[in-house]
C-alpha cells in the first residue's frame, strides 16, 4: 500500500472520530481574485490611471526608490509597477505645468500684461499635484495598513480561540479568514492562494512570508503569530494553553505601548499644523486689502483664491499626511462598512439632490450684487445700487450698499459692506449642502453600529455567564434558558430568548437555533463578535462542555481586555483630538470671522474717505492731508472684501474636510463612516459659527467706522 493511500485511509477515520467543522481552505484560494476585485473597487481608478497614463512616459527609477514604491504597491494590493506610478506623477506634473503656462498666456492676451504671481502660484500647485500622485502608493499602503491592522487583535483572538480546542494552524487561520472583515481576511486568503499556486509548499511558510511584511510596522502581530505557531510543538496541554494566552496578551500590550508613543509624538506636528495652516493664513487676510493697493494692483482676487483654496490646503494636506504615515497599526474601527444592513442608504445619491435645493437659494443670495448689475434690477423696477441715505440710514452717509466702482471702462468691486454680508451665504450654503447630505447618509447607519457596539458590551458579561453554566455541566440547550432569565431587562435578553424559543418550541439544534437563515437569532443581532462567539460555541461543544466553557470564558475575558485597551488608547488621544477639534470648529471660524470684519472695515473707511473727497463743498480743513493717503490706497487696486470673504469661507470648508479626516484616522483608524459623519457635523458647527461672527463683526465694525467718520462730512 502506498503512503498516500495510508494517509487517506486513516485520515478519513480520524475525521469521522473527531467531528469538527469542516473548513474548505481551497475555497479561499479559488475565489481569491474575484474576492479581491469585489473588496477593492475604490483602488481601481488609480490603477487605471497608472496603466493608461503611466505608460506614456517611461522613466527609469533608482533601485532604492523602486524597491520602496514596489513595497507600498504590494502592501496596497495594487497591480501596478513602480515605473508606472512614478510616470503618472511626472505626467501629471507636466500636464498641470503646461496648463499653468496656457492660463498665464491666456491671461496675457486678455489683460495685456504677464502676471508672474499667477504663474508662480500655478507652478506651486503643479508641484503639489506631482507630490499628490507620487505619494499615492505610500498613502494607499498606509490606508491598507490602517484597515488591516485594526483587525489584528480580533484575528489573534479568533485564531487563539480556535487553537484552544483544535490545535490545527491551517483550520485556525481559515476560521479567522471566515469571520474577519476585509482587508485582513483578504490577506489570510492569499496565504492559502500562495500555497495552491505553488509559491510555497505549506501554509506555515506562506504565513511566515506574509508576516515579514508587518515586521517593521506591527512587530507585536508577528510575535503573537509566532507564539501561536510554537504552541503546536508543546507536548503539555497546560503549557500550550499558556502560550496561546500569552500570544493575545503580547498584541494587546504592543498596541497600547505604540499608541502611547504616538499620542506624544503627534502633539507638536498638530500644533504646528494649526499655527502654519490656519492661524497665519487667516491673519494674512486682514493685510491683503492694504497690501494689494501698495503693490499697485499686482495682487488680484484670483491670486487669493489660488493661494488660499489650492496652495495652502495642499500644504495642510501634506502636513496631515506626514502625521498619518507615522500612525501605528493595531488599533481602530474593524467593522467593514459594506456589510452593514444600512449601507444602501450610505451610498445613495438622493441626499445630494435634496441638499441641492438648500444650496441654490443661498447661492442666489450670495451673487445678488452681481445679478442686479446685469439689468435684472430694471426688469423688477429697482435701482442697481442704493445708498444708505436713500434707505433712511442717514448715519451711514452716502455709502452704497454694494459700491461698484466704474473707472476707465472697467468695473471694480463690490466694496460695500452689505455685499460682503450677502457673500457670507455662499460658503454657508456650500457647507450646509455637504453637512445635510453627509448626515442624511450616515445618521441611520451610525445608529445601527452604535447599537451593535452597546450590544457587544453587554454580550461580553452574558458570554461569561454562559461559560459558567456550561462549566457546571449544564447542556447548552438548557443553559440558554437560564441566561435568558438572568439577563432580563438587558439588550441581550432578546438574543438568548430567541435561541431558547427555537430550541424548546421548534425543536432546533443549538446551531440551527442561532444560525438558521430564516429563524436564527443571529438575524436580529448582526454583530461580528456575537456571530463568531456562537460559531466557537457550536464548534467547541462538540469536544465537550468543559472545552466549550473555557472557550467562552476566555473570549469574554479577552474582549474585556480589548475594550479596556481601547478606552485607555482613547484617553491617550483624547487631549490631542479634542484640542484640534475645538480649534477647527470654534477658534478658527471665530478668528476668521473677526479678520474678515477688520478687512471689510479697512475697505469701508478708505471708500468713505474717497466719497467725502468727491463731495463738493467738503470741509478741506477737516480732511487735511488725507488726499495723499487716499491716492496711495486706491480702491480700484484693492482686492474686494467680497472676494476675500469668499476665499476664506471656502478655505475653512476645505480645512474642515482635511482635518476631520485626519482626526478620525488618528482616533479610529481608517473608518470611512465616521469620517463622513464627523465631517458633516464639523462643517455645520464651524461654518455657522463663522457666519454669525463674521456677520456681527462686519456690521459692528462698519457701523463704528461710519459713525467715527461721520463728522468729516461738510
Amino acid at each position: 500500500m502506498k503512503v498516500d493511500e495510508i494517509f487517506n485511509k486513516y485520515g478519513k477515520k480520524l475525521d469521522s472520530a473527531v467531528k469538527t467543522e469542516k473548513v474548505e481552505v481551497g475555497d479561499f484560494s479559488r475565489d481569491y481574485l474575484g474576492f479581491k476585485k469585489d473588496m477593492m473597487p475604490s483602488l481601481s481608478k488609480y490603477e487605471i490611471l497608472c496603466k493608461n497614463l503611466g505608460g506614456i512616459i517611461n522613466l527609469k527609477i533608482a533601485k532604492k526608490d523602486s524597491d520602496k514604491i514596489q513595497k507600498n504597491l504590494e502592501t496596497a494590493h495594487l497591480d501596478v509597477s513602480p515605473s508606472q506610478a512614478v510616470s503618472l506623477a511626472f505626467f501629471s506634473f507636466l500636464a498641470s505645468f503646461f496648463l499653468a503656462i496656457m492660463i498665464s498666456f491666456l491671461f496675457y492676451l486678455l489683460s495685456g500684461g504677464f502676471s508672474f504671481i499667477l504663474f508662480f502660484l500655478l507652478t506651486i500647485a503643479s508641484g503639489f499635484i506631482f507630490y499628490y500622485f507620487y505619494s499615492m502608493p505610500a498613502r494607499l499602503a498606509n490606508s491598507w495598513r490602517l484597515k488591516a491592522s485594526s483587525q489584528m487583535v480580533p484575528c489573534i483572538l479568533y485564531t487563539v480561540a480556535y487553537m484552544k480546542h483544535t490545535s490545527n494552524m491551517e483550520r485556525a487561520i481559515a476560521f479567522s479568514a471566515q469571520h474577519l472583515s476585509p482587508p485582513l481576511s483578504l490577506d489570510l486568503r492569499k496565504v492559502f492562494w500562495d500555497v495552491e499556486t505553488g509559491r510555497y509548499s505549506n501554509v506555515k511558510d506562506s504565513l511566515d512570508n506574509y508576516l515579514e511584511k508587518w515586521r517593521e510596522t506591527n512587530i507585536e502581530f508577528v510575535e503573537a503569530f509566532h507564539l501561536i505557531e510554537s504552541s503546536l510543538y508543546e507536548p503539555s496541554e497546560e503549557r500550550r494553553i499558556q502560550i496561546l494566552e500569552r500570544a493575545l496578551q503580547v498584541i494587546l500590550d504592543g498596541v497600547y505601548e505604540k499608541m502611547l508613543g504616538y499620542s506624544r509624538e503627534i502633539r507638536s506636528p498638530l500644533t504646528n499644523l494649526y499655527m502654519l495652516g490656519i492661524v497665519l493664513p487667516t491673519l494674512a487676510i486682514a493685510l491683503l486689502p492694504l497690501a494689494s493697493t501698495l503693490l499697485g494692483g499686482i495682487l488680484k482676487s484670483y491670486h487669493v483664491f489660488i493661494l488660499f483654496n489650492i496652495v495652502i490646503p495642499f500644504f495642510v494636506f501634506y502636513m496631515t499626511s506626514q502625521v498619518l504615515l507615522k500612525r501605528p497599526g493595531g488599533y481602530g474601527e474593524s467593522d467593514i462598512l459594506e456589510l452593514n444592513p444600512e449601507y444602501n442608504k450610505f451610498k445613495s445619491r438622493k441626499p445630494y439632490l435634496t441638499a441641492l435645493l438648500i444650496l441654490i437659494p443661498f447661492l442666489i443670495i450670495g451673487v445678488l450684487p452681481f445679478l442686479l448689475q446685469t439689468g435684472i434690477a430694471e426688469v423688477i423696477g429697482i435701482e442697481r445700487d442704493l445708498t444708505f441715505n436713500q434707505l433712511g440710514l442717514s448715519f451711514l452717509g452716502e455709502s452704497k450698499l454694494f459700491d461698484f466702482i466704474s473707472e476707465g471702462g472697467k468695473t471694480f468691486g463690490p466694496f460695500g459692506f452689505f455685499a460682503v454680508l450677502l457673500s457670507l451665504f455662499i460658503p454657508l450654503g456650500i457647507a450646509l449642502f455637504f453637512s445635510y447630505a453627509y448626515q442624511s447618509k450616515t445618521k441611520d447607519i451610525i445608529k445601527t453600529r452604535d447599537d451593535s457596539k452597546n450590544l457587544e458590551k453587554e454580550f461580553t458579561n452574558s458570554l461569561f455567564q454562559l461559560g459558567n453554566r456550561l462549566g457546571d455541566g449544564m447542556p447548552a440547550e438548557i443553559a440558554f434558558a437560564h441566561i435568558a432569565s438572568s439577563t432580563r431587562g438587558q439588550v441581550t435578553e432578546g438574543f438568548f430568548m430567541t435561541v431558547n424559543t427555537n430550541i424548546q418550541q421548534l425543536g432546533m439544534s443549538v446551531e440551527q437555533a442561532i444560525f438558521n437563515p430564516k429563524r436564527g437569532a443571529i438575524i436580529y443581532y448582526p454583530s461580528a463578535l456575537i456571530s463568531t462567539s456562537m460559531k466557537i460555541l457550536v464548534e467547541s461543544v462538540k469536544k465537550g462542555l468543559q472545552i466549550a466553557a473555557r472557550s467562552l470564558m476566555s473570549i469574554s475575558e479577552y474582549v474585556k481586555n480589548m475594550q479596556k485597551i481601547n478606552e485607555r488608547v482613547r484617553d491617550l488621544l483624547a487631549e490631542v483630538v479634542s484640542d484640534m477639534k475645538s480649534n477647527m470648529v470654534f477658534l478658527a471660524p471665530l478668528m476668521a470671522g473677526i479678520v474678515v470684519g477688520l478687512a471689510t472695515m479697512i475697505t469701508v473707511i478708505l471708500g468713505k474717505l474717497k466719497t467725502l473727497m468727491d463731495i463738493e463743498g467738503a470741509d478741506v480743513s477737516v480732511i487735511g492731508n488725507l488726499q495723499s493717503v487716499i491716492e496711495i490706497f486706491d480702491l480700484t487696486n484693492m482686492i474686494s472684501p467680497y472676494f476675500l470673504q469668499l476665499a476664506i469661507g471656502i478655505y475653512l470648508i476645505e480645512i474642515t474636510f482635511i482635518l476631520s479626516s485626519t482626526l478620525v484616522k488618528v482616533d479610529a483608524g481608517d473608518d470611512r463612516l465616521k469620517e463622513v459623519y464627523e465631517t458633516g457635523k464639523n462643517l455645520k458647527r464651524g461654518i455657522i459659527i463663522y457666519f454669525i461672527v463674521a456677520f456681527v463683526s462686519i456690521a459692528a465694525l462698519t457701523l463704528v467706522a461710519s459713525v467715527a467718520l461721520g463728522g468729516l462730512s461738510g
